[in-house]
């Protein structure tokens, strides 16, 4: 009888150790922070590459690492307690994504925990950090510096279409990366004699409202903001561009594969891998002030070949022998 209480108690102990020892390893898992201004559905694939960045760190979700996900589902405003939230969650690394607004809630909420940001724009000049080699406190990122790109989405427009003299440019106000942007477009088109109409848009409503308005302004191309909240639109825009015959470059290669006519830009995986990167650099020891900002170092031109066919564009060869990739 001794001897099989004795079992019982061994193997009822064994059966309690087992599950809390799997939840001290757990507990003892360094916790990533993970915000983004969009939704889960459409950070899918930059996610992915955020998460091959850690692993080529050595950190696995789940087995080394755990992650934190909050998204803003495009609202803004949402994005400050989204910050403030983790940080009461102690992670070890919060990645804060998708335009400079997450980057400056991340920033607003802790001097001590280390930050890694994306931003189109200049980090410097949004307050970010001191300077781009040695950003200094507590943050440090990649910048996709959307706004000297912008006039080189211009002048692919201007190649493939010539004779078009007016061209809109859809921003979304909400994003203080568009301002310098919008500056450099309006800059490159006075350079090469286009005219740029300027229209906002950041709700699903109001992209709607701009299309008509486009049209009767007789805007005779198309230009997207590189805003997070048009690649998570690229399906309505395509499907708007076709409708309204408006030829559109975008700034991502979602764009032009979900139908629409052209895309140019860094390549957000690339981006987000670097986070990645940047994030399992920090869990292994090094100082966010120590790590400089980083720059893109991969552009994709993706051209929609049959979307061309539907606008009636004849694309130039020399176009297509620069393109990254032609969808047919």
């Amino acid at each position: 009888m001794m001897q099989r209480r004795a079992f019982i108690t061994l193997l009822g102990g064994a059966a309690v150790t087992w599950p809390l020892a799997a939840r001290a390893q757990q507990a003892a898992m360094p916790v990533v922070g993970f915000i983004r201004t969009t939704s889960p559905d459409d950070s899918a694939k930059l996610v992915e590459a955020f998460r091959r960045g850690l692993s080529e760190l050595g950190y696995v979700e789940g087995r080394n690492v755990l992650i934190e996900y909050r998204y803003a589902y495009g609202q803004m405003d949402r994005l400050p307690g989204l910050a403030a939230d983790l940080v009461s969650r102690r992670v070890r690394v919060l990645a804060a994504t998708g335009g400079t607004v997450p980057a400056l809630s991340a920033k607003a909420a802790t001097t001590v925990i280390p930050i890694v940001f994306t931003t189109g724009d200049d980090p410097v000049r949004a307050g970010l950090v001191a300077s781009l080699n040695l950003p200094g406190g507590n943050l440090t990122g990649i910048s996709a510096f959307a706004a000297p790109l912008g006039p080189k989405r211009l002048g692919l427009l201007h190649e493939l279409l010539p004779a078009v003299t007016t061209v809109a440019l859809l921003v979304n106000p909400k994003n203080p990366d568009t301002v310098e942007e919008a500056r450099e477009v309006q800059e490159g088109a006075r350079a090469i004699g286009v005219k740029i109409l300027s229209f906002n848009g950041s709700t699903e409503s109001e992209i709607d409202t701009v299309f008509g308005k486009l049209v009767e302004q007789r805007a005779g191309a198309l230009m997207l903001g590189s805003d997070a909240f048009f690649r998570s639109q690229s399906n309505k825009l395509a499907a708007l561009a076709a409708q309204y015959r408006v030829p559109t470059i975008a700034s991502f290669r979602d764009y032009p594969v979900a139908g629409g006519l052209i895309g140019y830009g860094a390549s957000l995986t690339g981006i987000y891998r670097q986070v990645g990167v940047y994030a399992g650099r920090i869990l292994k020891g090094d100082k966010p002030a120590d790590l400089p900002v980083q720059l893109p170092t991969t552009f994709e031109l993706v051209i929609n070949l049959k979307a061309a066919k539907a606008l009636g564009l004849d694309v130039p060869p020399t176009l297509l022998a620069r393109a990254d990739e032609v969808i047919e």
